[in-house]
């Protein structure tokens, strides 16, 4: 099975405790997960999605937190290992692509993180080596990733749920690494972007935009990380860049800031 990347990072963490998943994501019950801090394509991940509420009416959290595989296959694939592996999906196209319309109308979910990798490779021309990035949020805690969930039915009955995570354009920050990053989506707009009942994609299209320039730090870190066999903390050691990152663009003044000669 071919891993399809679509120009984003292969690889995340996520080292947060139970309790305090329980409490960003208002879960109903969170299981207490091993930190993991080198997450691959076709290994499970936590994915938070919309349970059923027991007592209508009830204040308590309704969500739950179950666990899919990295590498989303839509339900009318006959056999996965003739169909590419898609980790991620483009948040401008998926509401109109076949592989991911139906979980984009249905099955959206949030996939907690502590942050991603991503490796900024120079032009071949450049001779320049590539460098990894460990990209977590300035203030440290969870990020929350937009994705997307389907289950997948074999033949002989059994199911497998799976999860691609949503990308959009880099922002300022990120852009000198790398042209995609994933969406993020703020705890304020957790119910807009899970209720698929009344909430078509038209609706939350406005959550699929590049969080803010200054929302995440970028950190080199060694190669370690390529390997799957490394899983320890300290594939988020700092390293000494091999290349100096271009400088993010600086925005333009606004209006009221510019000098008036009239």
């Amino acid at each position: 099975m071919k891993c399809h990347l679509n120009a984003m990072c292969g690889r995340f963490s996520l080292t947060a405790a139970a309790k305090d998943l329980a409490e960003f994501f208002a879960l109903m019950e969170a299981e207490d997960f091993p930190a993991r801090y080198n997450i691959a394509p076709t290994q499970p991940i936590l994915v938070v999605m919309t349970g059923d509420r027991q007592n209508p009416g009830i204040n308590l959290p309704d969500r739950k937190a179950i666990l899919v595989r990295w590498g989303l296959t839509p339900s009318w694939v006959k056999d996965p290992r003739d169909f590419p592996l898609l980790i991620n999906a483009r948040s401008e196209t998926a509401a109109g692509k076949a592989s991911f319309k139906t979980a984009m109308r249905h099955r959206r979910v949030l996939i907690p993180a502590s942050g991603f990798y991503e490796w900024h490779r120079p032009a071949k021309e450049t001779g320049e080596p590539s460098q990894a990035y460990w990209i977590r949020p300035k203030n440290g805690g969870i990020v929350a990733f937009a994705g997307l969930m389907e289950t997948w039915s074999s033949a002989d009955g059994s199911e497998v749920d799976t999860g691609a995570i949503l990308t959009v354009a880099a922002n300022a920050a990120i852009a000198p690494i790398h042209d995609r990053m994933p969406v993020v989506i703020k705890p304020e707009d957790f119910s807009r972007w899970l209720d698929c009942k009344t909430q078509e994609p038209r609706h939350v299209a406005d959550l699929m935009h590049p969080i803010e320039d200054d929302y995440f730090e970028a950190i080199a870190v060694s190669d370690r990380v390529n390997k799957v066999a490394n899983m320890g903390p300290d594939l988020q050691t700092p390293v000494e860049p091999r290349q100096r990152l271009k400088e993010p663009p600086k925005p333009l003044p606004k209006p009221s800031d510019q000098l008036s000669l009239f």
